[in-house]
């Protein structure tokens, strides 16, 4: 399971989905051997599609390549789709949060549904973790 870190540190989440996304055979090697980085990654829309930009998934060594920057449609169905271009209005944003292997051996993406958090939010985020750490130390 591949996880960014920074998206809970950066956003407040409203909403999660779990989605599928269209690879090639060499990117499903490369994920699989956990070679991934969601750092960057954000997701748009186009044309009525929910495409992955800025996601790395560095080449394997193997014969056929891919070009590791490129962006890659996430498959979801069309009422959910409907629904998360709405939200974008509301001045929200979508940013992949995990993504992990099924037991059935398929990929799949967690986007998440955020609202970005002010420095102030960030700050008081913090504040709790360190609170709620040093009561679990004492107890």
């Amino acid at each position: 399971m591949i996880v960014n870190r920074k998206v809970k540190h950066e956003y407040t989440f409203v909403e999660t989905y779990v989605t599928g996304i269209k690879l090639i055979g060499s990117e499903v090697k490369s994920i699989k051997g956990g070679k991934v980085s969601l750092v960057d990654a954000y997701c748009y829309f186009n044309e009525g599609e929910l495409f992955i930009k800025g996601m790395n998934i560095p080449e394997s060594k193997s014969t056929y390549t891919h070009e590791p920057l490129r962006d890659r449609k996430l498959l979801m169905k069309k009422k959910e789709l409907i629904k998360l271009q709405k939200s974008l209005i509301n001045g929200l944003t979508i940013i992949p949060y995990k993504m992990f292997v099924t037991d059935r051996g398929l990929i799949k993406v967690e986007i998440v549904l955020g609202k970005g958090k002010k420095l102030y939010d960030k700050r008081s985020s913090l504040k709790e973790k360190d609170i709620k750490r040093d009561m679990d130390r004492h107890m």
